[in-house]
């Protein structure tokens, strides 16, 4: 009951679309307008780089909310690893911010949600993906990529720790949960990327810039 409370509090915070939102203010249905994702690459190429900061910003820290309020007022009355509510709890925020139910399940991707429950699980595991995200990043100027890569290694890092024991501080026995609730993010993150893929692979893929504000497919 504990890990389904969580999952539908995340995806409640999910809903909170911040580039749909903002777009609506200057109105804009980001939507509409390149890629038709509303997450923070998309909010950046039409709306510009403050659209993009504040999609970024908002993403991530709805995610934050939903993983604190799980290891702090949800994991004070049972004894499952507060880590482990809080990936239940993020795992609902990407859902709520992946498919929306009242933008007809047309959200975004999840990665800056991701990101903010990274720094809300373990803040180790963060800089370790975060990092391989900017590296990815600066060398490839591929903000699809830099996700994936990301996304993989918030999967590998989690087992790495499980493996060193650092993970849920001694409550091991609750880690194949964390495994497969990690597992299932960076899959689905692969899954709402399958186009950038396709054009990663053609070579046609569009690389990000700081430059001028375009519109194009993300």
């Amino acid at each position: 009951m504990e890990r389904l409370l969580c999952v539908v509090m995340g995806y409640a915070f999910g809903l909170i679309q911040t580039g749909y939102i903002y777009g609506k203010v200057k109105k804009i249905d980001i939507r509409q307008h390149g890629s038709g994702n509303a997450g923070t690459t998309n909010a950046l190429r039409v709306m510009g780089i403050k659209a993009g900061i504040i999609t970024l910003l908002g993403d991530c820290l709805k995610a934050v909310a939903a993983c604190v309020i799980a290891r702090v007022v949800i994991g004070g009355f049972c004894d499952i690893p507060d880590k482990l509510l809080a990936l239940y709890a993020g795992l609902g925020a990407v859902l709520g911010h992946n498919f929306p139910f009242y933008l007809k399940f047309k959200g975004g991707k999840g990665i800056a949600a991701t990101v903010g429950i990274l720094f809300s699980i373990d803040w180790r595991i963060a800089l370790i993906s975060v990092a391989l995200f900017l590296v990815t990043l600066a060398i490839s100027h591929y903000v699809s990529m830099s996700s994936l890569v990301m996304m993989t290694s918030f999967f590998a890092v989690t087992i790495m720790f499980g493996i060193m024991g650092i993970l849920f501080d001694g409550q091991d026995y609750m880690l194949i949960e964390a495994y497969v609730l990690t597992f299932v993010m960076a899959v689905m993150a692969f899954i709402r990327h399958k186009q950038n893929i396709v054009r990663l692979l053609n070579g046609n893929e569009n690389k990000f810039s700081l430059k001028k504000k375009v519109e194009k497919t993300a």
